[in-house]
């Protein structure tokens, strides 16, 4: 059978068990087994590929990401972070949103990870919103559209699973996200200004309230500059990063806020480990079906229509690439998306000469956007289950707010600075920068 054919089966049986509701994991790893088994590729290939997809120090950092995020959101100190946000924003129009969309910018340096976003803001914004008079679908697609902000803004999950299977620099796609992700949360809160009309603001809070609010939030929002700082100053690498910030939690932040929660630390540990499980198992399947699509030239076949179609522009590569991407956000999720797909944006960025971290930057942000289209859309899943409207009611609701994601992505593929121009003030050879002779600064082509 050729490999044409090969590549067909291959895809639409991963396709057709994908629409059925089977797990994207095992519809991959399905699709993999008939592939090998029709190809020849052989098995023990595959398994090796399975090891191999998992197999990354850079990955390490997921699992104390994501405790930490467990961490902060089972001790309630997401709600000192709340309280803070509120003292700044809650006199603002739709104070409620406005206090969503900030708390998210401020609670993605903690996390980076969307479910744990989507599941602190529920928790406490959620109930008072309904109380305000939100229209409820309404509020759940502002915290699913807010939530995406963590894929962004360090330390994100996305730009560690994308820097560990493209070997493009961690610390120079975080700070590549940070810019589109303010420009996200800036958009969210000037459409909730204009556009959603609920509760009353509050009175404007006095510095004494908002020194005190600040206080009792300190603790937490040292976690990002540790993890910021420590990466960007060199004193460790993502994975250690991860590693302190779930230490200072453990020993500084939980015996000296949540001293009571202690005793509960192990059924966190546990929580957390059934969190990582599900990227990992995501990970190691779609390192497999990408070596194998690879190994069949559907990654080459891939790339010469996308450069026929968009040529070898960079523009008309990263338009084309959006495109792809928004269409397969709507069904597969982002981390094996990404894996799936790498070789063939690293073939595109190699012939378009796109620089790493701006393809990095516009790959993550626009299968962010993935989170809150339907029919997968699991951001906007969540909150609309923990708002108790549909789905697609929520949908319906989250159109206008499609508007800002494609603006900003817009923006990134026209204007590379806007993702480049942090990595090349702070990390300039992470960049692609080189030093200039005489060692004076860098040059950054």
């Amino acid at each position: 059978m050729s490999n044409d054919v090969v590549i067909l089966v291959m895809l639409g049986l991963f396709l057709g068990l994908s629409f059925l509701g089977t797990p994207v994991a095992f519809a991959l790893i399905g699709a993999v087994l008939v592939g090998t088994a029709l190809s020849g590729a052989g098995f023990e290939a595959v398994v090796s590929q399975l090891f191999n997809g998992v197999n990354s120090v850079p990955l390490l950092a997921l699992p104390f990401f994501l405790l930490v995020a467990e961490l902060m959101h089972s001790t309630d100190v997401t709600a000192k972070i709340i309280r803070f946000v509120q003292s700044l924003v809650g006199h603002i129009r739709s104070s409620l949103a406005q206090v969503d969309s900030l708390f998210s910018i401020l609670f993605a340096g903690v996390s980076g990870s969307s479910t744990a976003d989507v599941a602190a803001n529920a928790k406490v914004l959620l109930p008072a919103m309904r109380k305000e008079g939100y229209d409820m679908a309404s509020a759940a697609a502002l915290i699913a559209a807010s939530s995406t902000i963590a894929n962004m803004i360090p330390p994100s999950i996305l730009a560690v699973v994308y820097g560990a299977a493209g070997g493009v620099s961690i610390a120079g796609l975080f700070l590549g996200g940070a810019v589109p992700g303010l420009m996200i949360g800036a958009g969210l809160m000037l459409y909730a200004y204009f556009f959603v009309h609920a509760g009353e603001p509050r009175p404007r809070a006095s510095f004494r309230e908002i020194a005190g609010a600040a206080k009792g939030s300190a603790l937490p929002m040292m976690i990002p500059l540790i993890i910021m700082g420590g990466i960007l100053g060199g004193a460790f690498t993502p994975t250690e990063a991860g590693m302190i910030a779930a230490v200072f939690v453990i020993i500084v932040l939980i015996p000296l806020t949540a001293r009571k929660h202690l005793p509960r630390l192990p059924r966190d540990f546990v929580n957390a480990a059934v969190l990582y499980a599900l990227p990992l198992i995501a990970v190691a399947a779609a390192s497999a079906f990408a070596w194998l699509f690879t190994y069949l030239g559907g990654a080459e076949a891939v790339s010469d229509v996308v450069l026929a179609v968009a040529g070898e522009e960079s523009i008309g590569i990263l338009l084309t690439v959006v495109v792809m991407l928004v269409v397969i956000g709507q069904f597969v999720d982002a981390i094996p998306a990404i894996i799936v797909l790498m070789p063939i944006i690293a073939t595109l960025q190699e012939q378009g000469d796109v620089n790493p971290i701006h393809m990095g930057v516009v790959v993550i942000v626009t299968l962010a956007l993935g989170l809150i289209t339907p029919p997968y859309g699991l951001s906007l899943l969540l909150s609309t289950y923990f708002a108790k409207v549909s789905f697609y009611s929520g949908v319906r609701r989250s159109v206008p707010l499609y508007g800002i994601f494609f603006g900003v992505i817009a923006l990134l593929v026209f204007f590379p600075e806007i993702s480049l121009w942090l990595p090349r003030l702070l990390t300039p050879q992470a960049a692609g920068c080189f030093p200039a002779p005489g060692g004076d600064g860098f040059i950054c082509p």
